[in-house]
């Protein structure tokens, strides 16, 4: 566990002269109506990683006016990368302890920044000096590099939906079966079918839905889409989006003293034509959910390829939904609330059925809470922050990633009913959710009582920052081994999922024309946002939302 970001940054300053320090943040303005601005903008931004108590996804900013240099402070919220390159001592600091870059917020009017400030500038006390009794470093062992390299090569690029980092907002490339048409969405833009490498936008989906909210930073926008299995035959196909808070009623919210900031939503859409190069029929809506910020919503939507006509699997659609934020929004209860809502948990709905709450959607009589008074019976497995792949092995085992909070990265094997532990757990350690749950703690003796299923593997933030499942490699050097990677980083990773119990990780690597590099290299980018891709061939994709470009995995 990292020591307190402040009592690193004090003494990065103890060389000022007290005249100096005096002067700190004396030109931030506290006028009201500007403070009220700057909250806004806080809650709207910033408050899913920092909050005014604790360290968290990011450090506490107690006290951040009144220790750091105002224009330091500015330059690093409008660019962190760009001050990190730079060599800066303090953003140096912040990396190696948080493992991960603050998304740049280039897009704040000098006026905004001024008001974020003024509202920072209201908390004035310093964080607490207690020395952290959690764990300095969980798991110290580190992963050992396989030697293994892969060559990759450029293959597509989406048209840029903005003009910086991340210019193109891709986390999901997957072919539709029947027909092998490869599909990409870009989350601000809608649904691409990529033809012959060339992008070709399928479903624009800001034309039907207007309330889309997708911003730089944000886990928002069209984050994931699946087809029907048969949607050769019907034309249906999937999608979930946020819409603003508020937008309309949700199918499930909590108290109205917790703010509503996103709705997520599931949409069924209809193709008059299933061949056809651009959207064209009808879609309804099946189910709405509120959130507190704009993370760990709803990221996966899928079908289990291994399901047959006949199946009681077959044609039930799979959606991993987070806790949106609740346990930072100190509402841990609603998280950890034991297949009682659908927060922090794997659902599992017939879209063709109506026996839901909503009448839009079917509850699956096998689902494990389907018949149990007092349950969601969408359930199918709950204690996830943020289940942001949910996938099956050769084998026909069901698995699912999870990003952690600020300690523990986990691959966990999914079955029905279990509960993985968020936010008690994280990884195979206690976490107190309504204390410091940046720290965490060995587990206890009792610990079977709490019925917790642990990760087949979990890393710390020593390795990784966030989390994200690729494939199950089907050719060279890796043939089948799974492959994963770090989100922010690019770092790449293998284990074999057939070795349930006791995977084991390994590092591997690219290159480029013979070339050996990092992915950070390769986009010139401190921040990769690396996803994988799958096409009908089963080729593996590497994606960077930092330039919006495609690269093969070569066999």
């Amino acid at each position: 566990m990292k020591k307190s970001l402040f009592k690193l940054l004090i003494i990065s300053l103890a060389f000022f002269a007290c005249s100096q320090k005096s002067e700190i943040g004396s030109s931030i303005s506290t006028d009201s109506e500007q403070i009220m601005a700057g909250k806004s903008l806080f809650e709207a931004n910033c408050s899913t990683c920092h909050s005014f108590d604790q360290n968290g996804i990011g450090p506490n900013l107690s006290g951040l006016t009144h220790t750091i240099e105002t224009e330091w402070i500015r330059n690093f919220i409008k660019n962190p990368s760009e001050v990190i390159r730079s060599g800066d001592p303090r953003g140096v600091t912040l990396l190696e302890q948080y493992k991960a870059i603050m998304p740049p917020f280039e897009s704040f009017t000098e006026k905004e920044l001024d008001a974020v400030l003024s509202y920072l500038h209201t908390f004035a006390a310093l964080p607490d000096t207690v020395p952290m009794v959690g764990l300095k470093d969980p798991i110290p062992d580190s992963i050992p590099d396989s030697g293994v390299r892969l060559a990759i090569e450029y293959f597509a690029q989406l048209p840029a939906s903005d003009p910086k980092a991340p210019m193109a907002k891709m986390t999901k490339m997957e072919p539709e079966r029947n027909s092998g048409r490869l599909f990409i969405n870009d989350q601000r833009v809608g649904l691409y079918e990529l033809i012959d490498g060339k992008p070709n936008l399928y479903l624009p989906i800001t034309e039907y839905k207007s309330d889309l909210v997708s911003k730089p930073g944000w886990a928002t926008g069209l984050a994931s889409f699946t087809f029907h299995p048969e949607f050769d035959q019907n034309g249906i196909f999937y999608t979930a989006h946020t819409d603003a808070g508020g937008s309309q009623i949700a199918d499930y919210g909590y108290s109205d003293t917790i703010r509503v900031f996103m709705q997520w939503v599931v949409t069924e859409w209809k193709a008059e034509d299933p061949t056809g190069a651009v959207f064209k029929g009808t879609d309804r809506e099946l189910l709405r959910i509120d959130i507190p910020t704009q993370a760990h919503g709803m990221q996966e939507l899928t079908f289990n390829p291994h399901a047959n006509k006949g199946d009681e699997d077959y044609g039930l659609l799979y959606i991993g939904f987070g806790d949106g934020g609740l346990t930072e929004k100190r509402a841990a209860y609603l998280s950890d609330n034991k297949g009682t809502k659908v927060y922090s948990s794997i659902l599992r709905i017939d879209p063709q059925g109506n026996n839901s709450p909503n009448g839009k959607y079917g509850i699956p009589p096998g689902n494990p809470f389907a018949e149990e008074e007092g349950k969601a019976g969408e359930v199918y497995a709950y204690g996830f922050r943020n289940p942001n792949r949910v996938f099956w092995d050769a084998d026909g085992n069901m698995f699912a990633t999870d990003i952690g909070q600020h300690s523990v990265e986990e691959l966990n094997r999914i079955e029905p009913g279990k509960f993985y532990g968020w936010p008690i757990r994280e990884g195979r350690f206690i976490i107190n959710p309504y204390g410091k749950f940046n720290e965490i703690f060995a587990l206890n003796e009792d610990d079977g009582n709490f019925g917790v299923t642990y990760p087949e593997v979990q890393l710390d933030h020593d390795e990784l920052a966030a989390i994200f499942a690729g494939y199950e490699m089907p050719y060279g050097a890796l043939k089948g081994k799974f492959i994963f990677g770090d989100i922010l980083s690019g770092r790449l990773f293998f284990t074999d999922l057939k070795d349930l119990g006791k995977m084991k990780v390994q590092s591997w690597g690219v290159t480029v024309d013979g070339k050996e590099m990092t992915l950070r290299e390769l986009v010139q980018n401190d921040r990769v946002d690396l996803k994988f891709g799958q096409d009908a061939d089963n080729n593996i994709y590497i994606m960077s939302k930092t330039e919006g470009k495609i690269y093969k995995i070569l066999p």
